[in-house]
C-alpha cells in the first residue's frame, strides 16, 4: 500500500517549508503588462502576501512610480519597475535578469502583456498582426527562456501565462489575437512537459471578458467594425458570450493564480484554466 512521505524520511517536506495559498514571503514575481488591468491586480495579490514584485508596462512615468511606491509602502515589500518593450526579445530577457540582479531570485513569472486589434482578415494591417504576435506570444517565449535557468538553479518555479477564452475558441475580427492566444496554450504545454521533473510548473489562465483598458478599447473597435452602438456591443457581443452576463473580476483571477503558484498547485501543470462565466462550456 502506498505510504505518503513523512517528515524525517528525507523527503522534500523535511527541508523545504510548505507554501500554502497566500504565503509568498521571500518570493519574487516578474509580471509583464502589470501597470494596469489584470497584471496590476496580480502584482497587488503577490505584494499583499509578502512577495517582491517587478512591474512592467506602459503608462505615464509619474503614475507608474506612484503605483510602485504605494505598493511597496503599503505591503512592506520590494517593488521595482522595468520598462522592457515587449516587442523586443532582448529587453524582455533583460527584465528577467534585472529581477534576479535586483531582488535575488525569480520564483514566479507571469506572462500577461497583451494588445488587441479588431478588423476583418482581408483588412487586417500587417503591422498590427506583427505587433500582436510579438507582444502576446513571442514575449512569452523570451521571458520564459530567460527564467528557466534561474528557476532550475533554485529548484522551484511557477510560470503562469495569461491566455484568454480566445485561446480555446475563436471570435470574428480577432485573427491575430486568437492565433497568438492559441499559440500561448501550445507553448504552455510544451514548457510544462520539458520542466515536469524540475519542480517548475507552467500553466495558463484563460479569462473571459474582464473590465480592463484593453476591453474598453475593444468595445469601441467592435462598434466600428460591426456598425453597432457601444451599448449594443457590450450587451450582445462582449457579455453576450458569457452566460453569467457580467465581467470576470480580477479578484476571481487572483484566487486561481494564488493556487497555481502555491505548493497546493504543484500537480497542476500544462493546463489551461477557464474563468469565463461559462463561455467555453457552450
Amino acid at each position: 500500500m502506498f505510504q505518503w512521505p513523512k517528515r524525517g524520511d528525507g523527503s522534500q517536506a523535511e527541508t523545504t517549508p510548505f507554501r500554502d495559498i497566500g504565503d509568498l514571503k521571500g518570493q519574487v514575481a516578474v509580471i509583464s503588462g502589470s501597470t494596469s488591468g489584470i497584471g496590476l491586480a496580480l502584482a497587488r495579490a503577490v505584494a499583499s502576501r509578502g512577495g517582491d514584485v517587478v512591474l512592467n508596462g506602459l503608462g505615464d512615468p509619474s503614475e507608474i512610480e506612484r503605483t510602485r511606491a504605494e505598493m511597496e509602502a503599503s505591503c512592506g515589500v520590494r517593488v521595482r519597475y522595468h520598462a522592457a518593450n515587449m516587442l523586443k526579445g532582448e529587453e524582455v530577457a533583460d527584465m528577467v535578469a534585472y529581477a534576479k540582479h535586483q531582488l535575488g531570485r525569480v520564483d514566479i513569472l507571469v506572462n500577461n502583456a497583451g494588445i488587441q486589434h479588431v478588423e476583418a482578415v482581408e483588412k487586417f494591417p500587417s503591422d498590427k498582426w506583427e505587433q500582436i504576435i510579438a507582444i502576446n506570444l513571442s514575449s512569452t517565449f523570451y521571458a520564459t527562456r530567460a527564467a528557466i535557468p534561474i528557476m532550475k538553479a533554485q529548484g522551484r518555479g511557477r510560470i503562469v501565462n495569461i491566455a484568454s477564452a480566445h485561446g480555446l475558441v475563436a471570435s470574428p475580427f480577432k485573427s491575430a489575437y486568437v492565433a497568438a492566444k492559441h499559440g500561448v496554450l501550445g507553448f504552455t504545454k510544451t514548457v510544462a512537459l520539458e520542466l515536469a521533473q524540475d519542480n517548475i510548473t507552467c500553466n495558463a489562465i484563460c479569462p473571459g471578458f474582464v473590465e480592463t483598458p484593453i476591453v474598453e478599447t475593444q468595445i469601441a473597435d467592435q462598434a466600428r467594425t460591426r456598425d453597432m452602438t457601444k451599448e449594443a456591443v457590450l450587451k450582445d457581443v462582449i457579455l453576450g458570450s458569457q452566460p453569467t452576463k457580467r465581467f470576470v473580476t480580477t479578484d476571481e483571477l487572483s484566487g486561481l493564480f494564488l493556487y497555481l503558484v502555491s505548493d497546493l498547485g504543484a500537480s497542476a501543470n500544462g493546463s489551461s484554466f477557464s474563468i469565463d462565466g461559462g463561455w467555453t462550456a457552450q
